[in-house]
């Protein structure tokens, strides 16, 4: 029996002159992943994406690809679906023979039809009733609950062939990953920053990270946690850049230099100036960061703003009115939560002062910078630079 994967547009399907470039970004990343995966077909008709194994050897990986289909953006639904000829005796065969088996240990379900060829000649209830009679007629036990059904049966009749699936899995959602420019990505170690970028690549952002690292105070394994963290992304996004600076010296300048309370304030403020500085050489629109509105003392509003005045390009924020058992549900969802929890600790936590300002001036973090050579100190810093291309498929590789 022939199977293939069925993909479901979500929101795209409502955008108008352009959806045609988000449609294309779609396939594109599709195409990609299934090369990767097999020897795949994937082709669009009526608002459905269509994934169909070509050999024996995509038809063992076709779970492998319906993985990568749930994580590429812009869909909300993806199904493993077996295709036959438009004939009900047909399609009432492959319910009892091929479809029942998946259907063991539900309790109840519901069958419900599309009839997109209008020339068929059932009206979709009669073909539900039908596909419903099959069902109940193939696996012992299961009834019929229209209302809150174990499982949905679904029998679809398109332009070439007829679809029956059930059990259609949740797809990642949002719109296609580069559709909306570029951002640069804060990344640490912690577990709001791969969730706001997982959050912004979901809204079309494209990725690029930075890392800010104080070894020896910080060990080599805090930085492989974070490649880490960034592979995992990649589920999504394929590959991501990461950038890694490292920021010791100035650290230790900002600790035998400045007053204690502004020593956070003072660091978020180089970070944002090399993250400004990297942004720019990237042709990145924005900066996006897991600040989450009074979670720590460099979090409150007065603290965002002295954050904010570096900078000559938005700060997104997508986690900035949720709390922290919010967060951590989406990092379990993407899968990095248990990475984020690994005790190696990133630099935020090298120096930490006792009682940080939450309030701060602007003018007299103005002046604490002042103590400094604050540009040659950027300057040393961006020297340090270390690039790493993480991807999906195959090893990490350092730039040039």
């Amino acid at each position: 029996m022939k199977e293939v994967i069925l993909c479901k547009y979500g929101e795209v399907i409502l955008k108008g002159a352009n959806r045609s470039d988000f449609e294309a970004k779609m396939l594109k990343q599709l195409r990609q992943r299934a090369r990767r995966v097999g020897n795949y077909s994937v082709f669009y008709s009526q608002s459905t994406v269509y994934i169909e194994p070509l050999d024996e050897e995509a038809i063992e990986n076709i779970d492998e690809m319906l993985y990568q289909a749930k994580h590429v953006f812009g869909f909300v639904g993806v199904s493993r679906a077996f295709a036959c000829e438009k004939n009900m005796e047909t399609i009432l065969q492959v319910v009892k023979n091929d479809l029942a088996p998946r259907l063991k240990g539900y309790k109840s379900f519901k069958a419900e039809s599309k009839r997109s060829d209008k020339k068929f000649p059932l009206k979709s209830p009669d073909i539900s009733a039908e596909v419903g009679g099959a069902v109940l007629e193939s696996v012992r036990g299961i009834k019929v609950d229209v209302k809150n059904p174990d499982v949905v049966v679904r029998v679809e009749i398109r332009e070439h062939e007829a679809y029956i699936h059930a059990g259609q899995e949740k797809g990642a959602g949002g719109i296609p990953y580069g559709s909306s420019g570029r951002g640069l990505l804060l990344l640490s170690g912690g577990i709001d920053s791969p969730v706001a970028g997982y959050m912004m690549a979901k809204r079309g952002v494209q990725l690029e990270a930075i890392h800010f690292e104080s070894f020896p105070y910080t060990s080599e394994r805090a930085k492989e946690k974070v490649l880490e963290l960034a592979k995992e992304l990649t589920a999504y996004t394929m590959r991501l850049r990461v950038h890694v600076f490292s920021l010791t010296k100035i650290q230790e300048l900002l600790r035998d230099n400045c007053e204690e309370e502004y020593f956070t304030l003072m660091l978020r403020r180089y970070m944002m100036a090399i993250s400004l500085r990297l942004a720019h050489q990237y042709d990145c629109e924005a900066i996006i960061t897991g600040e989450s509105l009074g979670q720590v003392a460099s979090q409150t509003m007065k603290a965002i703003n002295v954050t904010n005045s570096m900078t000559d390009i938005p700060i997104f924020r997508p986690l900035i009115g949720m709390d922290k058992e919010d967060i951590v549900k989406i990092a379990r969802q993407i899968g990095t939560f248990e990475t984020s929890t690994l005790p190696y600790e990133d630099c935020c936590t090298v120096f930490t002062p006792r009682h940080p300002r939450t309030r701060p001036e602007l003018e007299k973090v103005i002046e604490q910078q002042n103590r400094l050579d604050f540009d040659a100190l950027v300057n040393e810093a961006f020297a340090t630079r270390e690039t790493i291309v993480v991807k999906q498929f195959g090893d990490n590789k350092t730039e040039e």
